[in-house]
């Protein structure tokens, strides 16, 4: 990827901004910079869009999410480093999620765990062994590589909160970038989410809820990222999760990786776009809650991970897999809440708090995503 953004070295380009020789092309805007450039360029957007966005205030706790991938690596850097520049007055701290996959996950962490080292932060781990009594290899040999991004996409973000509970912090901070969010908006539309349609976009979630989200990379392309990470000789891990190959959300890269290269904007295009929906007042949404087993917010009387959950111990693990009807999904909550016996081991319940990350292989993929492009116009 560095190649083909870098420029070529026989060229004697020079940097829009300082006149010397230029090390790159940035993807987002077209300008040939060099590296010190480039960075001042990077850390500059960033921190007009935590003080455009007024993400934090003075004395605040905030928790890192950290993986030891490039988008969790180069935010901490960034956070840290802004911070102290810019005087955010916040404690910052690193908080990860070991969902336990052998050969991946493990070896992820201990980049965390030298992060933790590189910038001086404090570091919590928390595990789905400890937090749920299974691992997502455990999960997988339950439920093999179909919808384990269900399982994983609804335990991580709860284990999150959790720990962020743990550490008592204000807020959490994701490394989330515009070509997540982008494909997010993607796939929200081809599945008629209209709840989460409207929140997807919102650079803070969970304001009225449990714990306060915000996403400092929102306009920040993935591409920068990258090129931020391999210039500054960032320590990344940089394997791809071993059970996502079938994950949907492929789907929508994949896809919108065609779109950018008909127009070089789409990806902060769609971003735009999808900030100005609105949905109509007649339209009914759902209200948050909590759950009444666990006590985590959720927008059903059972959240989506008892549900998950209760499957599992059950030796049901599709319990909580795929949509059905209003009715089907009462009889699931009901099963959860009164542990009564199941009407029926194919049931599934569709629920609002539903994983984003719903692995699936729908026969009219193609054809959905033919449509939004002529509805998109591309």
């Amino acid at each position: 990827m560095h190649d083909t953004l870098t420029l070529n070295e026989n060229m004697p380009t020079k940097c829009k901004r300082c006149g010397v020789n230029a090390n790159l092309k940035r993807p987002k805007t077209g300008d040939a910079l060099c590296k010190e450039c480039f960075y001042y360029a990077f850390e500059l957007e960033v921190h007009n869009t935590i003080k455009g966005t007024n993400l934090f205030t003075s004395g605040e706790t905030v928790a890192v999410a950290a993986s030891g991938g490039k988008d969790s690596t180069v935010l901490a850097h960034v956070m840290k480093l802004l911070n102290e520049r810019y005087n955010y007055g916040l404690t910052l701290m690193l908080l990860s999620v070991d969902e336990g996959i052998t050969g991946y996950r493990d070896d992820s962490l201990e980049t965390v765990k030298r992060n933790q080292q590189q910038y001086d932060l404090p570091l919590k781990i928390v595990s789905y062994g400890e937090l749920y009594g299974w691992t997502m290899d455990d999960i997988v040999k339950q439920i093999g590589l179909k919808n384990n991004c269900t399982f994983c996409g609804v335990f991580r973000r709860q284990a999150l909160d959790r720990g962020a509970a743990l550490l008592n912090v204000d807020k959490i901070v994701t490394g989330h970038n515009a070509d997540d969010i982008a494909e997010t908006v993607i796939m929200n539309i081809l599945r008629g989410d209209v709840a989460r349609l409207q929140r997807c976009t919102s650079i803070t979630t969970g304001n009225d809820g449990f714990l306060p989200r915000c996403k400092p990379f929102k306009y920040t392309y993935e591409k920068e990222i990258v090129m931020y990470a391999y210039f500054k000789k960032l320590d990344y891990f940089s394997t791809e999760c071993i059970y996502s190959p079938n994950a949907y959300r492929g789907y929508a890269r994949a896809y919108l990786k065609d779109l950018e290269a008909i127009r070089s904007s789409a990806i902060i295009d769609i971003i735009h776009s999808a900030e100005k929906f609105e949905i109509k007042k007649e339209v009914k949404m759902p209200k948050q809650g909590t759950c009444t087993r666990c006590g985590y917010i959720s927008s059903c009387e059972v959240c989506k991970a008892c549900i998950l959950l209760e499957g599992l111990n059950r030796g049901l693990p599709r319990l909580g897999i795929g949509k059905t009807t209003k009715a089907r999904l009462k009889k699931m909550q009901d099963v959860v809440s009164q542990n009564a016996p199941v009407p029926d081991k194919q049931a599934t319940s569709s629920c609002i708090c539903a994983a984003t990350d719903i692995t699936t292989t729908e026969p009219d993929i193609g054809t959905k995503l033919n449509n939004l492009t002529k509805v998109l116009d591309f």
